[in-house]
């Protein structure tokens, strides 16, 4: 009687931008190469953001095919994309799993702004965010957040014919939920053997982790941090981030201090100004107090409103009069004009519209 024998399980291809340069280095000898291949090919995947073992061609066809047979280069595609008639490109990016997360190009006449996600979906159920009303599905690893950059750094290039100038951890997740990968990602796209990027130009926000804030400053990660703040007041900041329940306003100030006596930056103050809930000027008042924790600058910003939400900007005279009030009290506050007004600009938009596309 003849017994068929099972198959053997086909070996998973490891994620090689997953591999450490002195693992990388033990199998090239392993296998018979010399040590500093290794160096070559960490060179093409963070400096050169290879996106194929092809394109690493100062290395022989068969080191190429030896590092195809053990491992693969999890990518970031652009699915779909749209240019707003500002200038402003939004990007439906699609990782290795299928799961879309996105990111936006800001075009100004000063600066090029990529906006990246640091998490599929969101865990934080904030009111007035399209992500809010996604699960999260998971955290994106460091080589996904940095494939973002270059993928927008592409588009800047292309459509624009000039360089990506900075970087705002602001679009889909919440980056302090997300730490190590986040950190890890700010590390390559600095880095001389990275993308070279100043870290001055880099920006995480978040919308309020006390502890993470302090991990931030302990750590000395070189990036700026800005505080997803929208409400000046506990009562109110519940209502639209439940996550202010854990992380009150007195616990973000404790925090927010201690980054700043450890690293001697400014923090940013992000700001929404929703009709008939933040925009009078007993909240510009509230708001006043706050700047006066530790050095900052405050960007109010214009509402790009959503389905799910009733939320709306107020309108352009109490705008002007809340910003005023802050400037006339020495506060150095910038006005954020939203974008993207004719496309899916919003935060997790387009996600949810390419996913609802693919079901």
């Amino acid at each position: 009687m003849l017994f068929e024998l099972p198959l053997a399980p086909t070996p998973t291809k490891r994620d090689i931008r997953k591999v450490s340069a002195d693992d990388l280095k033990a199998f090239m000898v392993e296998h018979g190469e010399k040590p500093f291949r290794a160096k070559q090919v960490q060179e093409w995947l963070w400096k050169n953001a290879a996106g194929s073992f092809e394109e690493m061609n100062n290395l022989s066809l068969a080191t190429r095919e030896l590092l195809g047979a053990h491992f693969v280069i999890n990518g970031v595609t652009v699915q779909n994309q749209q240019r707003s008639n500002d200038g402003t490109i939004k990007s439906a990016f699609k990782l290795y799993d299928g799961n879309i997360v996105e990111g936006v190009l800001i075009p100004h006449d000063t600066r090029m702004t990529a906006c990246i996600s640091s998490q599929v979906g969101c865990s934080l159920t904030c009111k007035f965010c399209a992500t809010g009303y996604m699960d999260r599905k998971r955290n994106l690893d460091a080589a996904e957040i940095y494939d973002q950059v270059v993928r927008i750094r592409e588009q800047c290039e292309g459509q624009y014919g000039t360089p990506l100038t900075n970087i705002v951890y602001m679009g889909m997740g919440e980056p302090l939920l997300n730490y190590a990968n986040v950190v890890e990602s700010v590390r390559r796209i600095t880095a001389p053997d990275g993308l070279n990027m100043a870290p001055r130009r880099i920006t995480i926000s978040t919308a309020g982790i006390a502890k993470m804030i302090k991990k931030l400053a302990d750590d000395d990660v070189k990036a700026n941090l800005a505080l997803s703040l929208h409400a000046p007041t506990d009562a109110k900041r519940n209502e639209i981030m439940p996550i202010n329940e854990a992380n009150s306003l007195a616990a973000l100030k404790e925090a927010l201090q201690y980054y700043h006596e450890k690293t001697g930056r400014k923090v940013t103050y992000e700001y929404i100004v929703f009709e008939n809930f933040n925009d009078t000027l007993e909240d510009a008042e509230n708001l006043l107090k706050i700047s006066k924790w530790l050095p900052c600058k405050i960007n109010l910003i214009e509402y790009n409103p959503i389905e799910n939400a009733d939320y709306r900007n107020t309108g352009e005279e109490n705008l002007m009069s809340f910003h005023q009030y802050l400037a006339d009290r020495g506060v150095q506050t910038n006005l954020r004009r939203s974008r993207g007004k004719d496309i899916d600009a919003a935060c997790g938009q387009l996600a949810v519209k390419e996913k609802a596309t693919a079901a």
